[in-house]
């Protein structure tokens, strides 16, 4: 599998590296060239400074041969455009979005975008621990 990360933080860093040490084909995007820091000196995949919301950057990071793209970035709205763009440009079959805010997270669902919200599992394993 081609899989295209956008984010570099600790969720990206950790799939990018469980994807890569599985030999699927991976590329990690982020802004910040000190976030591939947190990648493993053994990740074989690529490491793009590149933002996941300008087709040049997509292209270049192999967009149109991707089979999955995973929006993993701190910013809702950058991760929502990139994951649509991912989906209706370049036809990208596997799209995931990461929504902080559970109500955007409901209503991109609603619009056939794949979306998780780590606000609302995080609450939702808390109160399991709490209750049993």
């Amino acid at each position: 599998m081609k899989a295209i990360i956008m984010g570099c933080g600790l969720v990206g860093a950790e799939l990018a590296t469980l994807l890569d040490s599985e030999e699927n084909q991976v590329t990690i995007l982020d802004l910040d060239p000190d976030s591939f820091e947190r990648l493993p000196p053994t990740f074989k995949g690529e490491a793009l400074i590149a933002d996941g919301t300008e087709p040049e950057d997509l292209e270049r990071a192999g967009i149109e041969e991707a089979d999955a793209f995973i929006a993993l970035t701190e910013e809702d709205n950058r991760n929502i455009l990139a994951t649509q763009m991912a989906r209706d440009i370049y036809n990208v079959s596997r799209v995931l979005c990461r929504i902080y805010d559970p109500a955007r997270s409901e209503l991109y669902e609603e619009l056939g975008l794949e979306t998780f919200s780590p606000t609302r599992i995080v609450a939702h394993l808390l109160r399991q621990r709490l209750v049993g």
